[in-house]
């Protein structure tokens, strides 16, 4: 079976070739009238800051102090509710379902007490299970390359297994949200697993969720072999899905579900649409781009101690002499923070943790040392003022290679873990009916006469 949607003769290619120019032409705009008409490309003041399009109380994003009225970079702030993400971690004191907890809190408002958790949790871990019917016909069949496809159609099909898939009252909305946080996980790991067994050949391996374990150790134990695991390695992991939960009304793919959710439209579908956002390299993608790069440096750089060859390569990189040509290190830098990103300061201390546990301290000195040299680098090659910092897609390569987690699984992981921060900020747009979101594009092309067919 080909691989193409359209198989086209010679003569066809030729017609299409002269069809793409056209497709070019006509869809180029004159970049100088963005800043005639002060259009804010990508949603986006002329600074880079996000022009303001909605309110929310999920979450919070902070990366400035104000000290006698004047605005101040700070070390990088992310609010739950309200809570401070790094008090979260700090305070789970070893405690298992630190993912659980968190979506607890994005989707209530509120931190649970112990009976509330349980109870919670037993609802969740409870809708975890996929039907045999489901991963036949839905999940093994054409499994895709690239799972987050596979997830997008699953979802969409799930729409088929709801007795009321249409009902968006928020206590209908609620089930569903609760029901595709449980079962993101299977599905994802069921998706691997199939992609790998028919367009891989290799054996299939179904290990079936257990409703004792957290979703970070059900994961775990689902995409290895021996299903087997650390508890430092369950602890990283659960982590790693709080600090990719949420992040503001504001990113990419939220953005996109609330947009999709005032259409009216169902949950399948406003979830879907956010991961068709995720999947992208410029989002969710990002930490296999950082991973990829790191992969090639470490082949680049002789001396993984030396700050000058790392310098050196890192330029090339900005330059558009490596990697991937486009002049970016990814990882470093963010739309929002300044001094740090909270997410990579506490992911950073894990993957040391792991790091030492995996016997990888060289590989995480590597990082370290890239980390701290290419601030410097950036800041010389772009003559920028505005302090670099390292997101958390800088690590986050590091430590699901440490978990051993297939590369194909980074971004699904992203997406296991934001579903809750996407179902919260549904939720949201449902209970205050907004309006429909409908922004504006101002038309610079041409009003012309139509001429019959005849006479062209």
């Amino acid at each position: 079976m080909a691989k193409t949607m359209m198989d086209l003769m010679p003569e066809q290619e030729s017609l299409f070739n002269i069809l793409l120019k056209d497709c070019m032409v006509s869809g180029e705009i004159d970049q100088n009238l963005y800043l005639e008409y002060d259009v804010k490309r990508g949603l986006r003041d002329s600074n880079g800051k996000g022009v303001l399009t909605g309110l929310t109380e999920i979450s919070d994003v902070e990366a400035y102090d104000t000290v006698g009225g004047v605005k101040i970079p700070a070390e990088g702030r992310l609010y739950y509710h309200g809570i401070n993400v790094m008090d979260f971690i700090k305070g789970l004191n070893g405690r298992r379902c630190a993912f659980e907890e968190a979506s607890y809190l994005l989707l209530f408002g509120q931190l649970p007490n112990e009976l509330q958790l349980k109870e919670f949790n037993s609802i969740i871990h409870s809708q975890m299970d996929i039907s045999r019917k489901f991963s036949r016909d839905v999940i093994m069949k054409a499994p895709s390359e690239n799972i987050m496809n596979a997830l997008q159609r699953s979802v969409l099909t799930l729409y088929s297994y709801d007795a009321n898939p249409e009902d968006i009252s928020v206590s209908n909305v609620l089930l569903q949200s609760i029901n595709l946080i449980a079962k993101l996980p299977v599905i994802s790991a069921y998706s691997y697993w199939a992609d790998q067994h028919i367009n891989k050949q290799s054996s299939l391996m179904l290990r079936n969720p257990d409703p004792e374990k957290s979703i970070a150790e059900n994961i775990l134990a689902m995409l290895r072999p021996s299903g087997e695991y650390t508890e430092l390695e369950a602890k990283v992991l659960d982590v790693a899905l709080v600090l990719h939960a949420e992040h503001g009304g504001g990113n990419n793919s939220t953005f996109t579900t609330h947009v999709v959710t005032s259409s009216g439209t169902d949950t399948y579908s406003a979830i879907a649409a956010g991961l068709s956002s995720l999947k992208g390299p410029r989002h969710g993608g990002a930490n296999l781009k950082a991973r990829a790069m790191f992969e090639e440096m470490m082949k680049e750089v002789k001396d993984w101690t030396s700050e000058e060859q790392i310098a050196d390569y890192l330029r090339k990189i900005l330059n558009k002499q490596a990697f991937d040509g486009r002049g970016l290190i990814y990882g470093m830098g963010h739309a929002v923070y300044t001094l740090s990103d909270p997410r990579e300061v506490i992911l950073k201390d894990y993957a040391r943790k792991l790091a030492m546990e995996k016997g990888r301290m060289d590989e995480y000195n590597f990082y370290d040392l890239v980390e701290r040299t290419a601030k410097k680098v950036i800041v010389e090659n772009r003559r920028t003022f505005k302090p670099i910092c390292a997101n958390v897609d800088f690590y986050s390569g590091l430590v699901y290679d440490m978990l051993q987690i297939p590369s194909g699984m980074f971004t699904p992981l992203f997406a296991i873990s934001r579903i809750s921060g996407w179902c919260a900020h549904r939720l949201e747009e449902i209970i205050n009916n907004g309006k429909i979101i409908r922004p504006a594009y101002k038309y610079v092309g041409t009003h012309d006469e139509y001429i019959p067919m005849c006479d062209r």
